[in-house]
């Protein structure tokens, strides 16, 4: 009789718990306070608040200060996912706290969680942006003979419905023409099996977000077709947290943002460092990492800047397009203030950061060839040379070229050679790139497209192979 009386004590205690929202586990820990944070490990915009923020620590770093301070015990669980789709799930099942994701998953995450108190989130940071979209393309197969979007209409195409890279999809097809719900058949696939679906011809073209892109270019396995800076629309990754939950606790996801500024700080000053961080915890290679992460590539930066929200506002109609979502008030989504307390507390000046729209990490330097400082983020390229633990800035893509020449004329093997694209100035591999000849200056453009039209406006430029521009640039 003892026995079954205390049996029920305990299950009623369990079942005060349950309603209460606390799990067991969370009883067993006693004072320990547990943050699950989703994540994307391949998807390296979101790395200040994800793969390098996990690989540096900061986060536990932060939230152990709390607790030498007197404070409660502190347990960070980090869930892995390849979109955003499967983290905002979660938040609706209120399994998640605190999640990043692309502006287009951001919007849905918004949509689907305000129908709950506990579910409900808020955007509180930005992890990385583009002012004009190049985070997103559209890459073919390497041998495709396909030159234009237009030649994409009435071909299938991958895509992942409700990523960003959807969005960008839905866009250049109606800006080339071609209906988006009727003109192509659009396969919806994870990055992955989209890959995989390009490589085997069961699919004519791929649009995804990054690292896919760089990813599938760098393996030789495509080619750009579309870059999405044509759009001029920017675009950006983001942090949500979940209102309840930081409500309960203001001071983990104070010391989250916090420790998202020290990812986005190691970013900006060890740039090399944290590609390799990244690469090891994404598995991707580190010169496609750095294409993205490197100085003059993502704009890594946590504010929550007008010109972002209000692209964030122009992208509400594509929720209405691709399903029955509940309208978002943006202005009620985004809150700054958490942020704005992070920036005050380190004595950084936020309205300042708020508005400034330029990339915070440019390539800079002297070019050591021709002594001129790199200070034009338009033409400013980089050279990585192997076995060196630092790049080399050049001055512009003609430099550049000449640097390569000179690398190997001296038995120095050429990791990777970026610059940036003349037209939209999206940073790209200068092996991949499509290059114009004009007089004694080389101009490189990420997509055939662009050199076409440069050519075109251009008398007697001629559209030549990278091999065959370093094999005339003259030193």
């Amino acid at each position: 009789m003892k026995y079954r009386r205390a049996r029920l004590t305990a299950v009623a205690a369990i079942v005060a718990l349950i309603a209460a929202g606390c799990s067991l586990e969370q009883a067993a820990a006693g004072d320990t306070v547990t943050v699950v944070v989703g994540y994307q490990s391949k998807t390296i915009n979101t790395v200040t608040a994800g793969t390098l923020l996990k690989a540096k620590g900061f986060l536990e770093q932060r939230l152990s200060t709390l607790t030498a301070s007197g404070g409660r015990k502190y347990r960070v669980e980090w869930q892995d996912y390849d979109t955003g789709a499967p983290i905002t799930a979660q938040m609706v099942a209120e399994k998640i706290d605190i999640g990043s994701m692309g502006d287009y998953p951001l919007l849905i995450n918004g949509s689907r969680t305000q129908a709950g108190e506990r579910s409900r989130t808020e955007l509180v940071s930005v992890t990385g942006y583009h002012p004009r979209g190049a985070l997103n393309m559209i890459v073919v197969d390497r041998d495709s003979p396909v030159q234009s979007l237009r030649e994409l209409s009435g071909r299938k195409v991958s895509s992942s419905v409700g990523s960003a890279s959807d969005g960008l999809l839905r866009q250049a097809l109606d800006r080339a023409g071609i209906d988006p719900q009727s003109g192509v058949e659009v396969l919806n696939q994870q990055p992955q099996i989209g890959a995989s679906a390009l490589e085997s011809g069961q699919v004519q073209a791929l649009s995804q977000f990054v690292a896919w892109p760089g990813l599938l270019v760098f393996q030789d396995k495509a080619k750009l077709l579309f870059d999405g800076a044509e759009l001029n629309v920017p675009t950006f990754h983001g942090v949500v947290a979940r209102r309840d939950y930081t409500r309960q606790h203001p001071e983990v996801l104070d010391a989250f943002l916090r420790a998202q500024l020290d990812a986005t700080d190691f970013v900006h000053r060890q740039p090399l460092e944290a590609a390799k961080l990244v690469a090891e915890g994404s598995g991707l290679p580190q010169e496609v990492v750095y294409l993205y992460n490197g100085p003059g590539g993502t704009s890594f930066d946590t504010p929550l800047k007008p010109p972002l929200i209000r692209a964030l506002k122009g992208d509400v109609p594509y929720l209405k397009s691709i399903g029955d979502f509940a309208d978002l008030d943006i202005d009620g989504f985004v809150n700054d203030a958490p942020l704005r307390k992070a920036f005050a507390d380190r004595g950084a000046d936020y309205g300042a950061a708020v508005g400034d729209f330029a990339n915070p990490a440019p390539i800079t330097g002297t070019d050591p060839a021709s002594g001129r400082a790199v200070n034009d983020p338009a033409l400013a390229s980089e050279l990585w040379l192997d076995g060196r633990t630092a790049t080399q800035p050049v001055a512009d893509p003609t430099g550049l070229l000449r640097a390569v020449k000179h690398a190997r004329a001296q038995g120095e093997k050429v990791r990777a050679a970026y610059v940036p694209d003349a037209e939209f100035g999206t940073r790209w591999f200068a092996d991949r790139a499509q290059w114009v000849r004009d007089g004694e200056t080389y101009v490189p453009f990420t997509t055939p497209a662009g050199a076409q039209r440069y050519s075109a406006a251009h008398p007697g430029a001629a559209v030549i192979s990278y091999e065959q521009a370093i094999g005339e640039v003259r030193q």
